[in-house]
């Protein structure tokens, strides 16, 4: 409630049921008043808060500097960036740690890269030996069965890709020769 919502409000409408209550209604009405003045003073210190200190003291009013000729003197605008302190510690600590060597953002080199990927193989081809190992004499030889009949389709496979490129190759430069005459 503020103030003019109170003032509108007549003490007799307020309290016409019962009259004991007028003292009682009228100390809640103040205390009410009360606590939206102090919660519109919070406010008001939050929001100065937010507002950077550069800015907050210096007065629009005031004239900017001038130069010898009467204009206005040129200066750089200030930069949020620079003047963020957590922003500056941020920036020192990791040029600190490169000049050690320590690695913060957890980027792995090429050969470490490297190195990983062929212990992930190495791992893969003693799973799938150790599997072959415990699988029975019949599954081994289903599986190298299965395996010769689709390497003979996968030869031919690209044994006919490469051909039908070359055909398509052929095949444009013909009409291009007869597309010219």
């Amino acid at each position: 409630m503020d103030v003019q919502t109170l003032a509108g409000v007549r003490l007799s409408d307020v309290t016409k049921e019962e009259p004991n209550l007028r003292s009682s209604t009228i100390e809640e009405l103040k205390s009410k008043l009360e606590n939206h003045q102090e919660i519109v003073d919070d406010t008001d210190v939050e929001t100065s808060k937010m507002i950077p200190d550069a800015l907050r003291n210096t007065g629009h009013h005031s004239s900017p500097p001038l130069s010898d000729d009467g204009l206005i003197m040129p200066r750089k605008p200030a930069n949020p960036v620079r003047e963020n302190p957590d922003r500056q510690n941020l920036h020192k600590e990791l040029l600190f740690n490169q000049k050690i060597g320590k690695n913060v953002l957890n980027q792995k080199t090429e050969l470490q890269r490297a190195l990983e990927k062929q212990k992930d193989n190495l791992a893969k081809k003693q799973l799938q030996t150790h599997v072959a190992s415990k699988a029975p004499e019949l599954e081994k030889v289903i599986a190298d069965r299965a395996k010769r009949l689709q390497s003979p389709n996968e030869d031919k496979n690209e044994d006919d890709k490469v051909l039908n490129k070359e055909l398509l190759q052929i095949r444009m430069k013909l009409k291009t020769r007869t597309d010219s005459k």
